[in-house]
């Protein structure tokens, strides 16, 4: 079986540079927990294969972000997943700070979602 390839063509173009870029999202291995959102371009995907630390592209500063370059909080990447469409990255990673703020996760915002109405119930359109 052949490994899924990121298709970068239907990447969202990055406001610096114009190269497209794919959401990557790190999961934690262990709980299933999403760590954080970032981006990835071609370059970024390729290192992050053959290192198996996470590296992105930060957006804001137009370049490679290797995780834990600054922090200390590198992102060793234990597994890879690429969704059907081929526009969204997975990886999942141990259990380690993730962000900035190595807030965990669950310390994140929760917004109560109002419940579905019946359809009996629903308004008229």
């Amino acid at each position: 079986m052949s490994s899924p390839i990121p298709n970068f063509d239907a990447g969202v173009p990055c406001p610096k540079t114009g190269q497209p870029l794919l959401p990557a999202i790190a999961q934690d291995a262990t709980t299933g927990r999403v760590l954080m959102l970032a981006w990835m371009n071609r370059e970024a995907w390729d290192e992050t294969i053959s290192g198996n630390r996470a590296v992105y592209f930060s957006r804001s500063r137009g370049k490679l972000w290797r995780k834990g370059d600054t922090s200390g909080h590198a992102q060793v990447v234990r597994e890879i997943r690429v969704d059907c469409d081929a526009d969204t990255i997975l990886l999942t990673k141990p259990e380690q700070p993730a962000t900035k703020t190595t807030k965990a996760a669950s310390s994140a915002a929760s917004i109560p979602m109002a419940q579905p109405t019946s359809p009996k119930n629903a308004s008229p359109r």
